[in-house]
């Protein structure tokens, strides 16, 4: 289904061709047409500036232009009133029993509300997370995993097939150090001299892994090489890693194992590939990257003297392959490490022949977590880090992740411990919520009272719940802007505006409220209202990877005692 902007820009189309056809336009072609938001309510809910557009190849004044397309405009269900204002926009005002369909709408699409079709057919890749298994999943690494997940179930809505994936860095001398550091001390276990090595893994993870070795094996790997810790490690790492990210719903469906490019010689077969394409040569020992012929401030060492590739070179192979595989659009989400050297590969893509336009990147900034005024910085080598899993035992999966989305990822992030730990309205996660909440608590009620809302007449609904729709029917152009922008925080704003519009509306707007003799047909009309609120809520959420709770229950807090469950009911 087409977004309703793009609905509204067909009706003016259509009053434009009617104009044409009896020639009170004359006949050229239209060029694509806008329809904007009002800046003011009372000027209306959509607005279109056709005749400033078109106004060059008409010879009139916009003003005049546009009453003739106004007066032209054919009949539309969407529209109840439209006005001509200078210079020359056409004020658009959605028909009030449209609006009051999309209750209907909204209670049939259920958990697929706002899902469309305009991508079907397409397929999309988004990577995501993708941490080295060094260690366990840090607080700053599933910044990223929150905004790959949220951007994947963004272009599902709109109908993408989309493979989440994780890029698993299995090879490199991270991962030799890696291999390393836990044989030392696995060595140490067995009452041997160890060198540590510089530069190598301190946390305790290491030492917990290398005693899990000591129980299954005892002393039979005191020979063994540092690849063979690092195999045992890896497989250990990552699935701590994937057990933390199931806490948070976030989910792939390939783990991509950067040894595989090495073992099928991808990672060398780029390299001939830039040479016999013009864009690779040796110099000093070494083999360069002639991006400089592609707009970069100089060339870029891809194979080192030593013969050992620099991390550009797997990674413009990694691209190779995915594109190769046909993807429609590829995203990569990638820490703030990646800022410098993500451009230089996809010039690597175009010098390969692909166009990196398909390629879309997030650079998100570093998280610090603060608590009583103070932050603590992460590094996984001295074993100095917060896990992803502490900070999840502390304020709940949902609080992780809407707070890792609700800020752009180009800002450097301050986790505010302390208010998502909070459990009132201060929480933007505890107001959305309880949003959902409040409308679950009214729909549990009227069972109770034997209200159904079957058949309801929903003329009977008033101007405030109308403005509310008005506000709903925005997601969908909220879902596609943060496509489009490669902004998926774009759903978290939303989702905490639509709560702060829906809070008084819910403290005004009453079903059951026996003193206030509410007519019955105005609690039906009403009650199917707020059960299609419940739908918009928990759709909302869902795009979030947050659970919609039907109840607020409270988090027992450090140091208090567990408060009662809450639920917020009429």
């Amino acid at each position: 289904m087409s977004l309703l902007p793009q609905q509204l820009a067909a009706v003016i189309r259509g009053g434009i061709t009617a104009a044409q056809a009896a020639g009170e336009l004359p006949a050229f072609a239209l060029p694509p047409l806008r329809i904007d938001r009002p800046k003011r309510p009372e000027m209306g809910d959509y607005a279109s500036a056709a005749a400033l557009q078109i106004n060059k190849q008409v010879g009139k004044p916009p003003l005049e232009v546009a009453k003739i397309i106004a007066a032209r405009l054919p009949t539309s269900e969407l529209i109840d009133s439209v006005e001509v204002v200078p210079p020359g926009f056409i004020n658009i005002r959605l028909s009030e029993a449209w609006l009051r369909m999309q209750v209907e709408h909204l209670i049939a699409a259920g958990d697929r509300a706002f899902q469309s079709s305009d991508a079907a057919g397409r397929t999309a890749q988004v990577e995501y997370v993708s941490a080295n298994p060094t260690g366990p999943l840090s607080v700053h690494r599933i910044r990223g995993g929150v905004l790959g997940d949220t951007v994947a179930n963004l272009l599902e809505v709109i109908g993408y097939t989309v493979t989440r994936e994780y890029y698993f860095n299995d090879a490199g001398q991270q991962m030799n150090k890696l291999g390393e550091s836990v044989r030392a001390r696995y060595l140490e276990i067995l009452g041997q001299d160890a060198a540590f090595p510089e530069g190598g893994y301190k946390g305790l993870y290491i030492r917990m892994i290398a005693a899990t070795i000591y129980a299954f094996k005892g002393d039979s790997l005191r020979d063994a090489s540092g690849d063979q810790f690092r195999q045992i490690a890896a497989t250990a790492i990552i699935e701590r890693i994937k057990l933390s990210m199931r806490r948070v719903n976030i989910r792939h469906n390939l783990f991509f194992n950067e040894s595989s490019l090495y073992s099928e010689n991808a990672v060398w077969d780029t390299v001939q590939a830039l040479r016999d394409r013009g864009y690779a040569y040796d110099q000093d020992g070494a083999v360069w990257f002639k991006s400089s012929a592609l707009g970069d401030e100089k060339d870029r060492v891809i194979v080192k003297r030593t013969g050992d590739p620099t991390y550009r070179l797997p990674d413009m192979a990694y691209h190779k392959n995915k594109l190769d595989r046909g993807f429609d659009l590829v995203v990569d989400v990638f820490g703030a490490d990646h800022a410098a050297t993500a451009p230089q590969v996809l010039l690597g893509v175009r010098a390969l022949g692909y166009d990196p336009s398909t390629v879309r990147t997030i650079i998100h900034q570093m998280v610090e977590l603060v608590e009583g005024g103070e932050s603590r910085r992460m590094s996984t080598r001295r074993g100095d880090f917060v896990e992803l899993d502490e900070l999840i035992d502390d304020v709940g999966a949902d609080a992780v992740r809407f707070f890792m989305l609700a800020q752009s990822p180009n800002t450097a992030m301050n986790f505010d411990v302390d208010l998502a730990r909070s459990q009132g309205d201060e929480n933007p996660v505890y107001r959305i919520q309880s949003a959902h909440v409040r409308c679950a608590g009214i729909m549990r009620k009227a069972a109770e009272k034997g209200l159904d809302d079957e058949g309801a007449d929903l003329n009977h609904l008033g101007a405030e719940e109308l403005k509310f729709l008005r506000k709903i029917i925005e997601i969908p152009e909220m879902i596609e802007r943060a496509i489009s922008d490669m902004s998926p925080q774009a759903a978290a704003f939303f989702a905490l505006d639509l709560a702060g519009a829906f809070h008084p509306l819910y403290d005004r707007v009453r079903v059951l409220s026996d003193q206030e003799g509410i007519p019955l047909e105005i609690q039906k009309a009403r009650l199917r209202f707020y059960r299609a609120c419940k739908v918009v809520f928990k759709r909302l959420l869902s795009l979030m990877g947050m659970s919609a709770p039907e109840v607020m229950e409270r988090r027992e807090d450090s140091g208090k005692n567990k408060a009662e469950a809450e639920t917020v009911e009429e």
